[in-house]
Formats: structure tokens, C-alpha cells, sequence
């Protein structure tokens, strides 16, 4: 059971909140029980992995978004102040992304609110963020100390963009999550995908696999 602490939102109003703490098991039957999230064996492999890279390399609406928005509260939940930065090629996609993350911060319980900072964020009672921001490399100056970063549609962010965005795990030593429908064969993330050695974790999910959603 949570335990129970008040803080106070900028308007000043009292709210009650659970305290996060330590619930560490395993990540699949912890989305599973605490999200009511079906989850298959493929799905099972993104939430368990302790790889730091991996890459989903999957058909349209299997769920590759929801299922590492999962991930991603997972890990603001379990790691207090952690930062996990979503980028997608623009700002509604990091939206949609924040979207089911905010809807999965309520399953549990959470209150949802920004980080006062970024306009597309979520904060939790234990200081850990999830930030969205559209694929313009100004955006995200000012980012260090990332926990994971999870690019969403890979294929069409930029080279240049995501080299960039690369030093921002290195203090933590952060994941990396790359997701994305093919666009070619061309790009980091067909790199990663046919070159990246044993560092990466790769899954690939064909049109049959079980769809969850976007």
C-alpha cells in the first residue's frame, strides 16, 4: 500500500497524494495488474528488457506508443526523479504519447500535473518527469541527465537531430528506446536496426502480432 503525504498544487489547494515508493516488481505484471494492461509475449520482452538500447521495429496500431508509455511510468514510478524524454517528429505526436502516459498516471491513482516547465509534461508526486517535445533541435537545449529517451517514429527524425539528442543519457547512463514503422532503408534507425551490434535489443512485430492501439 502507498503511503499517503498532502501537497500543494500553485493554486494553493490542499490534495492528498500517494507517495511513490519502491514497487519494483516485475514491470509486465505490474502493467498488467496495476494499469489493467493486456499485454502479449513481444510486449512482455519491451517491459522486462534491462538493455539500455532497444528498437521497435513494428507494423501500424500494435501499440508501440501505449506500451512504452507504460514503460515510461513504470520507470517515473519506480525511480524517483528520473527523466524520461519522448521525442517525435512533432508536437501532437509527443502529445498523443503524454496523453496515454497521463492516463495511465490516473489508474493509478495520480493526480495528473505538468512540470511547470514544459508545456507537454507530466510530473509525478515523486519528482520524476516525462517530457514531450516536437522533433526541433532548439527544443531541447537545457536537457542532461535523462533516464531514457524514447524517439517516437524513429525513421523520420533526422540524423542530425538524433545525434544530438544521444549526449543527453550519458550522465545517467540512460536507455534508449527507438520505435518506428520502416521508412526506408536509410537513417540511425535502419542503422541501428541492420548495424548496431549486440548493443541493441531489437524487436520486431509483423502484422499479425496482437493490436493493442496507436
Amino acid at each position: 500500500m502507498w503511503e499517503m503525504k498532502e501537497w500543494r498544487e500553485s493554486s494553493g489547494q490542499r490534495c492528498i497524494a500517494p507517495e511513490l515508493g519502491n514497487d519494483t516488481a516485475d514491470a509486465a505484471e505490474w502493467v498488467r495488474t496495476r494499469l489493467g494492461l493486456p499485454v502479449d509475449a513481444l510486449q512482455e520482452r519491451v517491459l522486462r528488457t534491462t538493455n539500455k538500447r532497444g528498437i521497435l521495429n513494428c507494423s501500424r496500431q500494435w501499440g508501440k506508443s501505449t506500451i512504452t508509455a507504460a514503460k515510461a511510468i513504470h520507470q517515473a514510478y519506480t525511480e524517483a526523479e528520473s527523466l524520461t524524454v519522448v521525442v517525435s517528429p512533432s508536437g501532437r505526436q509527443s502529445g498523443e504519447f503524454l496523453r496515454k502516459a497521463t492516463g495511465f498516471a490516473r489508474k493509478l491513482g495520480i493526480r495528473p500535473k505538468g512540470d511547470g516547465d514544459n508545456e507537454i509534461s507530466l510530473e509525478l508526486p515523486n519528482r520524476s518527469r516525462i517530457v514531450g517535445l516536437p522533433g526541433v533541435e532548439a527544443t531541447l537545449r537545457g536537457f542532461s541527465a535523462v533516464s531514457m529517451l524514447i524517439i517516437d517514429e524513429a525513421a523520420r527524425v533526422t540524423d542530425d537531430l538524433y545525434k544530438s539528442l544521444r549526449p543527453t543519457v550519458t550522465v545517467k547512463d540512460g536507455r534508449v528506446w527507438l520505435l518506428s514503422t520502416p521508412f526506408g532503408k536509410r537513417g540511425f534507425f535502419h542503422e541501428a536496426w541492420a548495424n548496431g551490434g549486440d548493443e541493441w535489443e531489437r524487436v520486431r512485430v509483423t502484422g499479425e502480432a496482437t493490436v493493442m492501439g496507436g
